[in-house]
């Protein structure tokens, strides 16, 4: 990886986009295809469920009056961030670009720019660092575990859903009526306690 490192481009990057498919790059645009360390780089993949959706970043380092001098990976419900345009859709489909999280560039003409982006790679592990690179996201964590430890949290697919529980299940019910389930029998307390009832009346006349 520092050999990958050292060897920066001279060219800076003047456009960033997104597609659903590394084979539907268009012309001019190099696609980040695989993680540093040889994973796919599918940006909408899923730790938990696979999924037919795959979103796949590209940039290209065409020359033009404007450079990319800044990139960011903010949260979908967070504001946009002054000055950041958001990459909102795929560039062959024109569908949602990512989910839960949003890709946010900065542009600047490229002669008053002072700083530029050279190059895009995306980590599988965030205990690797590439030398002369910036970690722009992939290290969400819960505020709440931040105090607790201080290692990673992998979104899932049940993150951000809202879940409402029924008013009708709020208040318990007087008696549960008797269900039937493959053969078992499901009885409230009072008519298991009727069915079973033993007032130990034997036992008792025998030990007085």
């Amino acid at each position: 990886m520092s050999e990958l490192s050292n060897k920066l481009p001279s060219d800076p990057i003047s456009a960033v986009g997104v597609i659903t498919s590394f084979s539907k790059a268009p012309d001019d645009y190099t696609v980040v295809a695989q993680t540093t360390d040889g994973s796919d780089a599918d940006l909408w993949k899923d730790g938990l469920f696979k999924s037919k959706v795959t979103r796949y970043l590209c940039f290209t380092r065409k020359p033009g009056p404007d450079v990319v001098v800044d990139i960011k990976v903010i949260d979908i419900k967070d504001a946009l961030p002054e000055g950041y345009t958001p990459v909102e859709e795929t560039m062959d489909t024109k569908e949602t670009a990512m989910r839960k999280r949003r890709l946010c560039v900065k542009i600047s003409p490229r002669a008053a720019a002072e700083t530029a982006v050279y190059d895009i790679q995306i980590i599988a592990k965030t205990k690797y660092h590439l030398v002369n690179y910036v970690c722009i996201g992939r290290t969400m964590s819960r505020p709440e575990d931040e105090h607790q430890n201080s290692g990673n949290y992998t979104m899932t697919a049940l993150d951000d859903v809202p879940f409402v529980v029924p008013e009708k299940f709020f208040q318990n019910p007087k008696e549960m009526q008797q269900v039937n389930l493959m053969g078992i029998t499901i009885k409230s307390l009072a008519e298991i306690e009727e069915e079973f009832q033993y007032n130990f009346t034997t036992e008792r006349s025998i030990a007085v």
